[in-house]
């Protein structure tokens, strides 16, 4: 018992490194704002929807308007796991010593990579807005790609404030070498800027299942028709993301019975997606 205690008060530093360590972790939905559907693998997102203004008239006064409250079902769309083995006597004094040291080193240089992978990729694909092969031969291009983002955003009203820009470190590192008022105007502009390594802002990626032949190292790898992404603009009320982070099993020395060691299994589930009317709040720029 007092090892599966110890255990259970490891769970919350395995969350805690996964959030100190996600750059797409700042866009988590607010999660009072869905609801469970009628399966487990799904959620329920309210839509709303309303008719504009009419002429008023003097005689008959308003006319009537509709407003209407829908549900949308959305379907959870990552859901990847492992599972790992710690020999007894490596892990002798106390349950998650042992583990720990492996399960932080997987989930910093594995998990997160792999699901703000995933998560940049869905918004690539499913935003309304995308440049591609656009030249950014120095910091003034990029800073003028930046600017033009934020115009096209103001162009489709996106509201100004929680817009996030999502940036290769060089690109960044372009804008700032400027140093001129125009610039720091630009970066100012936005919530917050995050900057993302190339390794994990592609247009397309694929996971690979970690049994097919050639795929048993599983993570995962950039799609061939992929293209490496220079920098996103995004409105956080725009995304769904939601995301379960659960060690479903934990399985002492004791009841396993085919090795004397502790098994724990790690599972990542979750959900990637954009509202259907709110896609002008993903800005995506490309290389060729």
């Amino acid at each position: 018992m007092n090892s599966i205690t110890t255990f259970k008060k490891y769970i919350d530093l395995l969350d805690e490194v996964y959030k100190q360590s996600s750059l797409s972790a700042v866009l988590e939905s607010d999660a009072t704002l869905a609801r469970a559907g009628a399966n487990a693998n799904e959620i329920v997102i309210p839509k709303l929807s309303m008719q504009g203004l009419a002429n008023y008239s003097r005689n008959s006064g308003y006319v009537n308007g509709d407003v209407t409250l829908t549900n949308e079902t959305v379907q959870f769309n990552y859901d990847r796991g492992r599972a790992f083995s710690v020999d007894a006597m490596d892990d002798e004094e106390t349950a998650g010593v042992a583990f720990g040291k492996l399960s932080s080193e997987f989930i910093r240089t594995k998990v997160v990579p792999e699901l703000d992978a995933f998560r940049f990729a869905k918004l690539a694909v499913n935003g309304g807005y995308t440049v591609t092969g656009a030249t950014l031969a120095n910091g003034d291009d990029v800073l003028a790609a930046v600017l033009a983002a934020q115009s096209a955003m103001d162009e489709n009203e996106v509201p100004a404030d929680n817009r996030i820009l999502f940036i290769t470190p060089s690109l960044y590192n372009s804008i700032k070498a400027l140093d001129t008022t125009k610039s720091r105007e630009a970066l100012e502009g936005f919530a917050q800027i995050v900057k993302v390594p190339q390794t994990r802002f592609y247009t397309a990626i694929d996971l690979l299942d970690g049994t097919t032949s050639g795929e048993t190292a599983g993570g995962y790898a950039k799609d061939s028709d992929a293209k490496d992404i220079n920098f996103m603009v995004v409105h956080k009320p725009a995304v769904l993301q939601f995301t379960k982070h659960t060690v479903n099993k934990v399985i002492t020395p004791e009841e396993n019975q085919h090795a004397d060691a502790w098994k724990f299994c790690y599972r990542a589930y979750g959900l990637e997606d954009v509202y259907e009317n709110k896609t002008a709040g993903i800005y995506v720029h490309t290389k060729a």
